[in-house]
């Protein structure tokens, strides 16, 4: 990879080897009286491709967000790397360094150009100098297929370039895992094939991704593993080919009656 920086920040805890990408034991958390996240068990291995699906309002979102501590919880442990998620600055920016994360909006800045909304932070949190910082980014722009837009304003793109821009931000940090939350959501529905196409690329290099999608085509193709969720609980997990055959919960065998039909 290019100019990939893998000095230890002063502090940080380290990296375990060979532990799991994701390790979430007993993960809890409450929205006031309501009980988002149930006693979630789930390990990620690197190199997998997960698909998270299940109805609104079933932890889905909650779920990715707490891996890299977006999402505060009230039990259980999440571990990144081997490294245990805690409230410490330190900690959350050692688990931020190793994922990356693509939003339902795509949060680029309006004013500044693809370029450097691509290269801002390698500058300011990773200390890069500006030309090596804009030479990864290229790189990742390239990838994404859309490097001729280096130059624009974001606010120039269309949705489904303005969100592979996002894509390219979150590679351009180097992460270890992506998590992408409902990306294709907020497309409209001639933008989502190009954002899908991007994802399935990342797919196929072997990059480990958490995946919250509607987009059941996607799961089909790219998944390794299928989760579903209903009410803040993993209610089924399996291969594609078993849950799109033949989902084991009832919950799950309505929810793709309602999707697929």
């Amino acid at each position: 990879m290019i100019g990939r920086n893998r000095n230890p920040h002063a502090g940080e805890p380290q990296p375990l080897a060979g532990a799991p990408a994701v390790e979430i034991r007993g993960l809890g958390k409450w929205f006031g009286a309501f009980k988002v996240l149930d006693g979630i068990d789930l390990l990620i291995g690197r190199g997998e491709r997960l698909v998270i699906c299940g109805p609104s309002g079933s932890g889905k979102s909650t779920l990715i967000r707490s891996i890299n501590g977006l999402e505060g919880f009230q039990e259980g442990e999440v571990l990144v790397d081997g490294i245990r998620l805690t409230r410490e600055s330190k900690t959350v920016q050692a688990v931020r360094r190793r994922v990356g994360m693509v939003f339902q909006q795509f949060n680029l800045f309006p004013h500044l150009t693809v370029l450097e909304n691509c290269s801002i932070a390698l500058r300011l949190v990773q200390g890069m100098a500006a030309k090596d910082a804009d030479e990864r980014s290229l790189h990742y722009l390239r990838k994404v297929h859309i490097p001729e837009q280096a130059g624009k304003f974001a606010s120039q793109l269309s949705g489904g370039q303005q969100q592979r821009v996002a894509v390219a931000r979150a590679l351009a940090m180097e992460p270890d895992i992506m998590l992408f939350d409902e990306p294709t959501s907020s497309l409209d529905p001639e933008m989502v094939k190009e954002v899908l196409d991007t994802m399935v690329q990342l797919a196929g290099e072997g990059m480990t991704m958490a995946v919250v999608t509607h987009e059941m085509g996607f799961a089909r193709q790219v998944a390794d593993r299928v989760i579903f969720m209903d009410r803040g609980k993993i209610v089924e997990q399996a291969t594609p080919q078993a849950f799109f055959s033949n989902p084991q919960a009832e919950r799950a065998r309505a929810f793709l009656q309602q999707i697929l039909h």
